[in-house]
């Protein structure tokens, strides 16, 4: 019994795996076009919020971004003492602003990143 209840999840798993590959195939050639953009927001005690509220947070940001389509995606952000700072992809910064005012997110700085450099730089 309990095989056969692994193999549904498995299923399951497989079947809302495959959906959102599909769903998001679009976005990801859209993603390919647009610009990356770091954006700072100012949120006193940031760094102090709890698990919930990061999770809530980050679904009203997912729910705007539904709402908004495949021309902006957000990558991940980093939580510090009392700033955020997000990475987004999107069409430009009039759509980052957009996001930010219908999520009621501050954007403080939004700046388009120009180019990505890291220790691998250094060897080439």
């Amino acid at each position: 019994m309990k095989t056969i209840q692994i193999i549904l999840v498995l299923i399951v798993f497989t079947m809302h795996y495959t959906q959102a590959q599909q769903k998001n195939q679009s976005a990801i050639k859209n993603n390919d076009s647009m610009k990356t953009y770091v954006i700072e927001r100012i949120i006193p005690g940031a760094g102090n919020l709890t698990p919930e509220q990061l999770k809530a947070i980050s679904q009203t940001s997912c729910t705007v971004l539904k709402e908004m389509g495949p021309r902006i995606s957000w990558q991940h952000s980093y939580v510090t003492g009392d700033k955020v700072y997000c990475v987004y992809k999107a069409e430009n910064k009039e759509t980052i602003d957009e996001h930010a005012k219908k999520g009621g997110f501050p954007a403080n700085s939004v700046n388009e990143v120009a180019t990505i450099i890291s220790p691998v730089t250094a060897e080439q």
